[in-house]
């Protein structure tokens, strides 16, 4: 069931690999990542600016912090961000003994609390784990590792998390106790070898789970049973994620990426790596802003290390 929205390019951006956008109202912009250029970058769509901001390590996400700061999630870990004059600064390496890893995607829920995944740069390693900031405190959610995590998107009424284990071609759902633990997940989506492979997810206002598809084509959206609602197709093979943006939350901007194709694919495939957009019948969600005070906690420092 292919809906035949006219998906267009917002911005040439030429991503080697777009990830981690999200919407920020205050500025009416989006930020979002190309990992492997070691970039965060901004785009404003009411005068068509894209500003980058060099990293000084892959960079897998970004998050508005209420202070006008960001937080982005790097390979060497956490780091406050002042997007003016583009410093970083790490507050802590969630996992200090894996050097391999490097943090994928995030999400903030209505809470407040920050979910974010890691995962093996190699993508061989069931490495990648899951993890929860909150109370200024970082903890391990107990989801299995697996090589590449993707997500966690958060059900609208906050008693869900949806986890993405990209190589195992899945989407899994966990109930959010109210302490912010985690109860026992469940598949909610798997895809076929031919569908390609679930990559960031994030959730309307209907409760509906929205992924990018790399080597699918375009974007998926499933019911909160895992019905396949929607699909819209792209011109380009590598859709990674969406973020819900503009005044009415109904424009969605679609980061895509020019990694693991060949000349060939490329010549066929001129636009990859560039932002879409695309105006869709049912908005999505407000971006909660991280809380600057729970950056400044004590006890964000690195986990026990535990078993893999």
């Amino acid at each position: 069931m292919t809906d035949h929205f006219s998906a267009t390019v917002a911005c040439p951006v030429g991503a080697q690999l777009g990830e981690g956008p999200v919407w920020h109202a205050p500025s009416a912009s989006l930020w979002f990542t190309d990992i492997k250029r070691h970039e965060l970058l901004n785009y404003h769509p009411a005068s068509g600016r894209l500003r980058r901001i060099a990293a000084p390590a892959q960079a897998g996400w970004v998050w508005p912090v209420d202070d006008g700061s960001l937080l982005a999630g790097l390979q060497t870990g956490l780091h406050r961000v002042d997007p003016v004059c583009g410093s970083f600064r790490l507050l802590c390496a969630p996992e200090p003994a894996l050097p391999g890893n490097r943090l994928n995607d995030a999400t903030v829920d209505a809470q407040g609390r920050l979910w974010f995944g890691s995962m093996d740069d190699a993508h061989q390693a069931a490495s990648g784990r899951f993890w929860c900031l909150r109370n200024g405190q970082l903890h391990d959610t107990g989801l299995a590792p697996v090589p590449i995590t993707n997500g966690p998107a958060v059900s609208p009424d906050g008693r869900t998390l949806y986890a993405t284990d990209t190589a195992g071609r899945r989407i899994l759902a966990a109930p959010i106790h109210d302490d912010g633990t985690l109860g026992t997940a469940r598949v909610l989506v798997q895809l076929t070898e031919s569908e390609g492979w679930p990559d960031g997810p994030v959730v309307d206002s209907e409760g509906a789970v929205w992924t990018g598809v790399w080597g699918g084509w375009g974007l998926r959206r499933y019911s909160a049973a895992g019905e396949l609602l929607q699909q819209i197709r792209l011109p380009v093979a590598n859709v990674t994620k969406l973020a819900f943006g503009g005044d009415d939350l109904r424009t969605a901007y679609i980061t895509t990426a020019r990694q693991d194709l060949d000349a060939a694919a490329l010549a066929r495939q001129p636009l990859a790596g560039h932002l879409f957009t695309v105006r869709l019948p049912v908005p999505g969600l407000p971006a909660t802003a991280l809380a600057a005070a729970g950056l400044q906690a004590p006890g964000l420092r690195p986990p026990a290390p535990g078993p893999l």
